[in-house]
């Protein structure tokens, strides 16, 4: 495609949204150890042996995934919602790794093609504006043979009480988790992202009240 017809983008920029940042982070903090309990198959299963080295995560919030990442590894975290930061930081410390925060959206990686050989997310594709966009970076990022890990919440089946509520909490729900939709079909978009392999599994959490996102995907997308 000729340059000049690529769609310009409004990069994301890093963001604090005062006492609502504030929930979300304490939130995320409160309940991620809940959260990695109901998605402990998801996660063990997505995260499985990670490479050492040097590991992108986009969306890390306050560090919930680090358990899953090789200590002494380098995790290059790209995180523009500042509230998170404090705790991020700390979690890191706590896992013994290497920690360079990115102040910046995933929609344009500051990174060179080829870099990294292991990205990954949770519960974050949800909330991008462009996630065809993000994943394009994640491609380019990614070294031959590279593996971009994810563990995502998705619309659940069109005719379905679980899809009815999601409909109806779409708007109240996407302002108070910054930007987060119920809807989105996560899964497709990966799919069509133009990765070698894509595998994905669904699977509800067990035991999980958050019934809005009880609708779940997993998987390892491979360049």
């Amino acid at each position: 495609m000729p340059a000049e017809h690529i769609p310009a983008i409004d990069v994301p920029a890093p963001f604090h949204n005062g006492r609502r940042g504030r929930w979300n982070a304490w939130f995320f903090a409160t309940f991620d150890r809940y959260i990695n309990v109901i998605l402990r198959r998801h996660k063990s299963r997505a995260f499985a042996g990670i490479a050492p080295g040097d590991v992108l995560e986009l969306g890390p919030g306050v560090g919930a995934n680090f358990a899953f990442i090789p200590s002494g590894s380098r995790v290059l975290a790209v995180e523009p919602n500042r509230a998170m930061h404090p705790r991020l930081i700390a979690r890191a410390e706590d896992h013994g790794l290497d920690l360079e925060l990115l102040e910046v959206g995933a929609e344009v990686l500051p990174l060179p093609d080829n870099s990294v050989g292991e990205v990954i997310c949770s519960l974050v594709l949800c909330t991008v504006e462009q996630p065809e966009r993000v994943l394009a970076e994640i491609r380019r990022v990614l070294r031959p043979g590279g593996r971009f890990r994810f563990v995502e919440h998705v619309a659940a089946a069109p005719v379905s009480p679980r899809r009815w509520l999601q409909e109806a909490l779409t708007r109240p729900w996407a302002w108070v988790f910054e930007g987060c939709r119920l809807c989105r079909d996560t899964g497709r978009v990966i799919q069509d992202a133009g990765f070698a392999r894509v595998e994905i599994t669904r699977r509800r959490p067990a035991w999980s009240v958050f019934v809005p996102v009880n609708s779940m995907i997993y998987g390892v997308a491979t360049t």
